[in-house]
C-alpha cells in the first residue's frame, strides 16, 4: 500500500481525500486553516450565464455544477451544506431578454439549468422578499453551497473513513522517490504526494524551486442573523453589480463578497468592506435599513488567483509523483469538489482526462 499525503485540507483537498481508495493508499491530510478561502465561503452554484470567454474554465464550471447530483449522493449533504433553490438574477430591463436567450442556447449542453423563466416584478417579491419588485431571470437549476458546513461534513467523513488529519504550516522536500513533509520540526516520507493549498501553494513550492503563478485575494462575506425561519427555501439572487444574496437555513442570510488585492492574507473584518457590500446590495432590498436591523458575523478568507483567472490542477511539470491544484478564484464553489474528484481519479485509476479544462501546467509553475 502506498502512502498519500495531501497538502491543504480545503474544498479540493477534503473532497480528494473522501474519494480516494483507501485499499491502496494510507492518507494523510495536512490543513492549515488559516487564510482558507472555503472555510469563510458560501455561494451560488450557477455559472451557466458567465460571460467570461475562457471556453476551458467554463467547460470545467459547467461540468462541475453537473457533478453536484452525484456528490451529494456520495457524501448524503444535508440542506444546511447545499440545497438547489434556483437562481435569480437582477439586471437592466434590456440585459435580461438577452440572459434569456443565453441561458436558451446553454440549456442544450448543459440540461442542469433546469426551467427557463422572465418573472414580473410581483414574482420576484414572492419568490424572495427581501427584494424590492423588480423583474429578474429565474433557473430553477441554480443551488447554494456553504463552504464551511461542507468543510466540517468532510472532515468528519474523512475521520470515520480512519484519514489521519494534522493540522499547522508544514514544509515539503525529496530526497530520492519519497516526499518528506516536515511538520513541526517532524518528518514523514510519503510514495506520492497532492498540493492543494491554495493561495499558500508558492511558499509550498518555493523549496523546490518552482515559480508559482499564483496571487492571493482578500474576500469578506456578511452572515447576517434574521427571524426568517422560511429562508432556506428562497432562492439565492446574483444582483446587478459585485454582491449576491444567499438565504440560508433558518434566518441566516449571507451578503458578499469583497474582492481586494492588496488585502493579501490579512483576515481583519474591516468596516470599509461592511460599507462596501451595503452600498451595493441596499438599493435592491425592500428595507433600506436591513444592515443595521440584524445583527452581522464577517466571514473572511482569501482566494487564489492565477494571471489569467483560471485555475490548474495536474501533475508537477517533472515528476507525476506530485499533483498541484490552485488557482480556483471565486468560482471556487464550482469547480472544487470537481477537481478534488478529477484528482481522486488519478491516483486510483491512473486517469487524465484534463486537456479540455486548463491550459498546460507550466503556464502556472516553472522553475
Amino acid at each position: 500500500m502506498k502512502k498519500l499525503a495531501i497538502i491543504g485540507g480545503g474544498i479540493i483537498g477534503l473532497t480528494l481525500a473522501n474519494y480516494i481508495d483507501l485499499t491502496k493508499y494510507q492518507v494523510t491530510l495536512y490543513d492549515n486553516p488559516i487564510g482558507q478561502a472555503t472555510k469563510a465561503s458560501a455561494g451560488i452554484i450557477s455559472p451557466w450565464l458567465s460571460k467570461r470567454r475562457n471556453k476551458k474554465w467554463y467547460q470545467l464550471a459547467k461540468d462541475g455544477a453537473a457533478f453536484y447530483p452525484k456528490l451529494i449522493q456520495d457524501f448524503a449533504l444535508p440542506n444546511d451544506v447545499y440545497q438547489q433553490t434556483g437562481t435569480l438574477i437582477l439586471r437592466k430591463d434590456g440585459e435580461l431578454e438577452q440572459l434569456k436567450q443565453l441561458a436558451e442556447e446553454r440549456k442544450q449542453a448543459a440540461p442542469e439549468i433546469g426551467d427557463i423563466q422572465l418573472l414580473a416584478a410581483q414574482q420576484v417579491s414572492e419568490k424572495l422578499p427581501l427584494l424590492k419588485k423588480a423583474p429578474a431571470l429565474f433557473i430553477t437549476g441554480g443551488g447554494k453551497l456553504d463552504g464551511a458546513n461542507y468543510l466540517k461534513t468532510l472532515q468528519q467523513r474523512a475521520l470515520q473513513r480512519d484519514i489521519t488529519l494534522k493540522t499547522g504550516s508544514v514544509r515539503l522536500s525529496k530526497r530520492s522517490d519519497k516526499w518528506l513533509v516536515s511538520l513541526a520540526e517532524k518528518n514523514e516520507s510519503f510514495d506520492m504526494i497532492a498540493l492543494c493549498s491554495g493561495a499558500g501553494l508558492p511558499t509550498l513550492l518555493e523549496d523546490l524551486d518552482y515559480k508559482t503563478d499564483i496571487r492571493p485575494q482578500k474576500g469578506q462575506l456578511l452572515a447576517f442573523e434574521t427571524p426568517f425561519k422560511e429562508s432556506g427555501n428562497w432562492p439565492v439572487a446574483m444582483l446587478d453589480g459585485e454582491s449576491d444574496l444567499i438565504p440560508f437555513q433558518n434566518g441566516q442570510i449571507l451578503i458578499g463578497a469583497t474582492h481586494e488585492n492588496d488585502g493579501g492574507f490579512d483576515l481583519t473584518p474591516t468596516e470599509s468592506a461592511f460599507a462596501h457590500l451595503k452600498e451595493k446590495t441596499v438599493p435592491f432590498l425592500t428595507s433600506s435599513t436591513f444592515f443595521e436591523d440584524y445583527s452581522a458575523n464577517f466571514r473572511v478568507g482569501t482566494r487564489a488567483y492565477t494571471s489569467d483567472f483560471a485555475p490548474f490542477f495536474n501533475c508537477l511539470p517533472d515528476d507525476q509523483t506530485a499533483v498541484a491544484a490552485s488557482g480556483l478564484g471565486s468560482s471556487g464553489l464550482t469547480t472544487g469538489p470537481y477537481i478534488g474528484y478529477l484528482l481522486a481519479t488519478y491516483f486510483n485509476d491512473s486517469k487524465t482526462d484534463w486537456e479540455d479544462y486548463q491550459k498546460p501546467i507550466d503556464t502556472y509553475l516553472s522553475k
